[in-house]
């Protein structure tokens, strides 16, 4: 089975990004080093690329790459009521003409009515994945696994990106996490952490203490894994075709 390898291009850094001109600078690199898709993230662009949708779908379409896109923002809000954001975020990954759209989960409490969700999300052809984040009162284990199992109840097609070192910041078992949510798991963000005077802060797999291995090994094989640790070096696509090659491998 050949496994699909996403490169994230928030891996590169914001400043190389803006340096590059921008995220469609980054897409021959990852699709030179031999990735499948890339991941789109919202907050790396500026007013004017936002308005410019359709091109960037074009440009990544000549790549032959697909698209996962990325929203810095929650499905739930403090109050614990849908984000009012998501249709047009699902229209904006619709114009990507992405497979997914990803969320953090935000403040969501058990019991939600989730008719509205469903509703938003019969509307669009894009996928909703819901991430683990580093935020203590949310991208925890035990608000996760409510959420999934309403919506494996309700009928939901909402699966996860499962970050494997969020769960570092949230002081939780990745693991653990693995064991209970794995079967949700739709989509892997690869990526390890150590840490430091500064608290944890990401790092390429080659400079972690390599348990990144066996906890990729307790998730779905056939979830697309994302490069989402830093990417550097004096050859961007040389370092992203090693990371893309190990991933497949693995």
């Amino acid at each position: 089975m050949t496994k699909e390898i996403i490169v994230v291009t928030g891996a590169y850094g914001t400043d190389t990004v803006q340096q590059l001109g921008g995220q469609a600078a980054l897409l021959p690199i990852i699709a030179g080093a031999g990735a499948d898709g890339v991941e789109i993230r919202r907050e790396l662009f500026t007013a004017q690329e936002l308005q410019n949708l359709p091109a960037l779908s074009q440009a990544i379409e000549q790549q032959h790459l697909f698209v996962v896109y990325s929203a810095p923002e929650a499905l739930f809000t403090p109050q614990h009521t849908l984000n009012p954001n998501l249709p047009a975020l699902l229209a904006e990954a619709q114009t990507l003409n992405a497979r997914q759209l990803k969320l953090s989960l935000g403040h969501y409490q058990p019991g939600f009515d989730f008719t509205e969700l469903k509703v938003a999300l019969e509307q669009h052809p894009v996928s909703l994945v819901v991430e683990n984040d580093q935020t203590p009162d949310c991208g925890i284990l035990s608000l996760l696994n409510a959420f999934f199992h309403a919506a494996e109840d309700n009928r939901l097609p909402v699966s996860m990106t499962f970050d494997m070192a969020n769960w570092h910041w949230v002081g939780q078992d990745a693991f653990a996490a693995a064991e209970r949510l794995a079967r949700h798991v739709s989509y892997v963000h690869v990526k390890a952490a150590t840490h430091g005077l500064r608290g944890w802060r990401a790092v390429a797999l080659d400079d972690s203490d390599g348990k990144w291995r066996e906890l990729l090994t307790r998730l779905p094989l056939d979830a697309p894994r994302g490069i989402e640790f830093p990417l550097q070096g004096d050859s961007l696509e040389e370092v992203t075709r090693y990371y893309v090659n190990l991933l497949r491998a693995e």
